[in-house]
């Protein structure tokens, strides 16, 4: 199963809280705080300390304009290098980190960035209830994808089950293919697929 590498830029965003993260799900959690910052958020401290060792402070050296987010940028060099079956999630307003994710996506590297832990895609699927909600992800994540959409029947059921970590009940991929297909999101010919979001 893949490793979900959530970057909290603490500087720029304060979640209130990371409860929605628990210990027994792919997730290691790195929380970036800047040289000057003092205080961090009690129910931020008490769910990185229910992670246990999947949680860990990054306190940045020295200040500057983008300090933080070379540190950011650092640690997913590092971990890309040990980790091979990874997922970044940069957790940031700051849309400076947008050329590093696109970067990255060209070297097969998976990350993406949200403005709230509450947006990661992964968390967003675990959190959809009723069909549209996970209609509404899947397009979202196709959307996503541009070009790297998946091209096949089968590695498009694979992409969905995997958004859902695997645990859709059972029916819930064919109603979801149905529905892209009813909404004339996606063209089935054969073992291929076309889209039109």
């Amino acid at each position: 199963m893949r490793t979900n590498y959530i970057l909290i830029d603490y500087e720029n965003v304060q979640p209130k809280t990371l409860a929605s993260l628990k210990s027994d799900q792919p997730f290691k959690v790195y929380l970036f705080v800047g040289a000057s910052q003092t205080k961090v958020n009690f129910e931020v401290v008490e769910a990185m300390q229910a992670l246990g060792e999947n949680a860990q402070y990054v306190k940045i050296s020295g200040n500057g304009p983008n300090a933080l987010d070379f540190h950011i940028a650092y640690y997913i060099g590092r971990l890309a290098a040990s980790d091979a079956n990874c997922f970044f999630h940069i957790i940031s307003k700051d849309t400076g980190f947008d050329p590093l994710i696109a970067h990255l996506k060209v070297q097969k590297i998976y990350a993406c960035r949200s403005k709230d832990v509450a947006d990661i895609p992964i968390l967003k699927a675990a959190n959809s209830k009723t069909p549209t909600e996970k209609l509404e992800l899947v397009l979202s994540n196709l959307r996503q994808r541009g070009a790297g959409r998946p091209r096949t029947v089968k590695t498009l059921s694979g992409t969905i089950e995997s958004l859902f970590m695997k645990q859709l009940a059972a029916g819930e991929l064919d109603g979801i293919l149905a529905a892209l297909k009813k909404g004339g999101h996606v063209v089935v010919d054969g073992a291929k697929v076309t889209y039109s979001l």
